[in-house]
């Protein structure tokens, strides 16, 4: 078995300079929605035909080596785009079938295709209708008296009784490599847009003795295909309500699950608690009975059991304990890595940082480039100046430090086990274990001082 994406379009109702396949559904490119359940039945190649965008679509799917590119120059239907792909695919193997989908359907799904698949065979052609309440645009399924299909009329050509029909086409197909050339050669373009429709195949697989069996999709939204945002916006939602579907299935606790969103895997243990409006991006695991906060994003991130995640928070690619306490309103970079029962409050924001076991800083403090034991204390305003305008440098603390408020540490420093910093000061030299660091100017008070005036006009 091999597949055809067809993915040449310019997707003009979108009103975008992107590639329509390239706008995203839960996160991810729709064709790439489209790619990897393709990959799920196991094909032998897959066939990507391109067209406008070409090399954004290449570029963007890099990662993916095995894919063939076929260009498709000029856009004169999907039949001529099938064409295209022809000569990469092995027409001389009598078993092999043709799957042919569409980059801008993000939803189908591996199981639907599945069921179309055990349908084809050598010598008949598969096909994936829905039937609807809402026909119009699309390609009409037409039955003989046996219910067996006889051809599919497009929109545009359909008779007005065969307009009444709500069974419709997919365009997704299997077909039999093998007979697909001589059927593709030989339809026409006389119709209304003067292109070559894929679907004429079906009515000269008939006119050969070829069966054609269909296959009904379970839903209407698997098989909607994006031409604007409008259906955009519908997919998304569509897809986010599957995903909280997911969750609530496991048993997370969703306290609206209308407004969540999931934009790539999320792994939830038991007695997860999520509030309204937050995002989840790239892998993320949650622990067991962890919280997480309305209004949090949070990418790429792994979060232990009993963890509290307090409102605005912004998580991403760290490494955060059990029972941490963090937020709200802080931030929480790359390469943060937050050991158990430590915490991080409120406007605080910590960056390729190592904050040991029960060490906290509650609040308005920067902490970027750091390794701290544990039960270190870093005060309101602390600032780690890890970077002198051309490079970064590292700051240790020990286990017990204590960093009074508004200090300032200039990094490359240390600070050993208990040592303790006033409240003001600006460290740049290390600090010896057991020692009282007082680093700041010395208070003046001055008598008879008069504020400045406003010069009179």
């Amino acid at each position: 078995m091999e597949v055809v994406i067809l993915a040449a379009g310019k997707g003009t109702r979108m009103n975008s300079d992107k590639p329509k396949v390239l706008h995203s559904v839960g996160g991810k490119a729709m064709i790439e929605h489209v790619l990897d359940c393709a990959a799920e039945c196991q094909p032998g190649r897959t066939h990507v035909v391109i067209g406008y965008g070409g090399e954004a679509l290449k570029e963007h799917l890099s990662e993916r080596p095995d894919l063939n590119w076929v260009n498709q120059e000029q856009q004169l239907g999907t039949g001529h785009a099938v064409q295209q792909a022809m000569p990469a695919v092995d027409c001389n193997d009598s078993e092999n079938q043709l799957l042919i989908l569409f980059g801008d359907v993000p939803m189908i799904s591996a199981t639907t295709l599945k069921a179309l698949l055990s349908e084809a065979g050598a010598d008949s052609l598969a096909l994936l209708t829905v039937v609807t309440e809402k026909p119009d645009g699309f390609g009409r399924i037409i039955r003989d008296d046996s219910s067996a299909v006889q051809a599919i009329v497009e929109h545009k050509d359909a008779t007005a009784e065969q307009l009444l029909i709500n069974e419709v086409n997919t365009g997704i197909m299997a077909i039999p490599a093998s007979r697909l050339t001589g059927w593709l050669e030989r339809i026409q373009n006389n119709n209304k847009q003067q292109e070559y429709y894929l679907t004429d195949i079906v009515a000269l697989a008939v006119e050969d003795g070829c069966p054609v069996k269909a296959t009904q999709a379970t839903s209407e939204m698997e098989v909607l295909g994006v031409n604007d945002k409008t259906q955009l916006a519908m997919l998304e939602r569509y897809y986010q309500t599957m995903q909280a579907d997911k969750l609530l299935a496991a048993g997370v606790t969703l306290k609206d699950p209308a407004r969540l969103d999931v934009r790539g895997s999320l792994d939830c243990g038991k007695d997860v608690e999520i509030d309204c409006n937050v995002i989840f991006e790239g892998d993320v695991t949650l622990g067991d009975a962890v919280a997480i906060g309305a209004n949090c994003v949070i990418k790429d991130a792994t979060i232990g059991a009993g963890s509290q995640i307090l409102p605005g928070t912004q998580i991403e690619g760290a490494e955060i304990g059990a029972a941490v306490n963090i937020g709200p309103m802080a931030r929480i970079r790359p390469g943060s890595v937050i050991h158990d029962k430590a915490r991080i409050g409120n406007f605080v924001e910590t960056k390729q940082a190592i904050i040991g076991e029960g060490s906290k800083a509650n609040h308005l403090a920067y902490i970027g480039d750091a390794e701290l034991g544990s039960g270190c204390n870093i005060g309101a305003g602390t600032i780690f100046c890890n970077y002198d305008g051309a490079n970064k440098h590292k700051t240790t603390l020990g286990d017990n430090v204590f960093v009074g408020s508004n200090s300032v540490l200039i990094a490359p420093v240390t600070l050993a086990d208990n040592s303790f910093v006033a409240a003001g000061s600006a460290i740049n030299t290390d600090v010896p274990a057991e020692h009282l660091c007082v680093a700041r100017g010395k208070q003046r008070n001055i008598a008879g001082w008069k504020r400045p005036t406003k010069k009179s006009t």
